[in-house]
């Protein structure tokens, strides 16, 4: 018997990561990570959770995007098969007056990525595994059903996907075992932020070095006789095997990022991750082609068009995927595949708040189905708000352990989506309060 959708909760979750300067960038000097989050439950009391991911105000924007989607789902199917995931993706992003506020970018589509990874997180748990697993459960055709191939056909046709995805095929139940055994490679990123002082930087890159972390990431792009001395520091305590990349958060013009990061060389960084706008195609082509250093971006890529650009101007060393900027899970398999097809590696964006527990399910499914090697590739791992979760991210000795628990770690707990909820929640009106009463 059909199960039908009969809840649709949203809530405007927030967390005053600002006050610590935790997430701190060049272009975002006070993030406060937040999650619009949305609850899908059947009428056999079973659920899905999903949200996107700001840094505080506009998320109730957010929010009040995930809430006018409601009617493509209550009251409705839920669903349960490929068939039917793809079906509500298309129905989503699809939808002409809402696809308009896009089209298929901005808050619009990312709330519908909302959606759809609930749903995600609702087939998965009730197919009794992790997304990872159910997404290299299925069959080539299966996966090729899931994404929407309009406008990516002069770079990647139906026919090119699923002969990537059958080349792939041997060797999934032993990727899948070696994954389980010893997990996916990361690099952490909580050393790096702008905020902090030399002090915490030294100290916290010696400690991820220590933990197991064979690559580190650094904020840059408000000074450069700043970034100089930092990335100076930052080498001299995590040794010359150990890799540093370095973020600018869109902040440089191309001439900029160019003479940054030439100036940066000498100290060996990784890659230069976002130097300009996320959609300057020809500006990240631009910088590639203008100094040493590797490009990485994707994370405010708005959609599976822009990387699809990026990958044939040959702009991007690393494919930065985000499980909450773009459609959900069916159009990260459209990005995974592009990458695949033009032979990137694809390196996570996380952190945030779930991010890390979202993404570790695309790169993981992506070693296993798609692209078969996690060689030049990390999942970043920031280690903030993961006490929140039921299923929080692992990390052993530098590694993200493989999930376990079906579904798609995006549940929160009842208890801090309680106490964070905006404004009402005790943690906001504490804050109100404090403030009323500062002279």
């Amino acid at each position: 018997m059909t199960t039908t959708v009969t809840e649709f909760e949203v809530h405007d979750i927030r967390f005053p990561t600002s006050e610590q300067f935790d997430g701190s960038d060049a272009m975002n000097p006070d993030p406060d990570y937040s999650a619009a989050y949305v609850v899908i439950r059947t009428g056999d009391g079973a659920e899905g959770h999903g949200f996107c991911f700001t840094i505080g105000r506009g998320n109730d924007i957010a929010a009040a995007a995930i809430e006018a989607l409601r009617p493509h789902v209550v009251g409705r199917p839920a669903p349960t098969t490929p068939t039917a995931l793809a079906a509500l993706h298309t129905e989503l992003t699809h939808d002409s007056q809402l696809r308009w506020l896009g089209p298929e970018k901005g808050v619009i589509h990312m709330a519908a990525g909302a959606v759809v990874n609930a749903a995600w997180d609702l087939a998965a748990r009730g197919a009794g595994l992790p997304v990872w697993e159910y997404l290299a459960a299925m069959t080539p055709e299966e996966l090729v059903s899931l994404v929407d191939f309009r406008y990516l056909t002069d770079a990647l046709t139906r026919e090119e996907a699923l002969a990537l995805l059958r080349a792939a095929e041997p060797g999934r139940t032993e990727r899948a075992e070696r994954l389980r055994a010893q997990g996916y490679p990361a690099y952490t990123t909580s050393p790096g932020w702008l905020g902090y002082s030399d002090e915490k930087l030294v100290r916290l890159a010696k400690e991820a070095v220590a933990d197991g972390f064979g690559q580190i990431k650094l904020k840059v792009g408000g000074d450069i006789d700043d970034d100089i001395r930092r990335m100076r520091l930052a080498r001299a305590a995590v040794g010359p095997s150990v890799r540093i990349a370095v973020d600018a958060n869109q902040r440089w013009e191309v001439d900029d990022a160019v003479r940054w990061m030439t100036a940066l060389a000498p100290y060996q960084p990784y890659w230069i991750e976002e130097p300009t706008s996320p959609d300057d195609i020809l500006g990240h082509a631009a910088v590639r082609a203008g100094q040493p250093v590797k490009v990485a971006t994707g994370e405010h890529a708005a959609n599976r068009v822009v990387f699809k650009q990026l990958l044939q101007a040959e702009a991007v060393d690393f494919v930065q995927i985000d499980a909450a900027r773009v459609s959900g899970v069916n159009e990260n398999l459209a990005i995974l595949l592009l990458a695949a097809k033009y032979g990137v590696p694809v390196c996570p964006h996380a952190g945030g708040v779930g991010l890390c527990e979202l993404v570790q399910h695309l790169a993981m499914f992506d070693y296993v189905a798609v692209s078969g090697s996690w060689d030049g590739r990390v999942i970043e791992y920031v280690d903030h708000l993961h006490e929140h979760f039921t299923d929080p991210a692992v990390i052993v000795s530098g590694r993200y352990a493989a999930p376990r628990a079906p579904g798609f770690s995006a549940r929160m707990l009842p208890e801090s989506i309680a106490a964070h909820r905006y404004p009402e929640g005790p943690v906001w009106r504490a804050r109100r309060t404090a403030q009323e009463v500062t002279p």
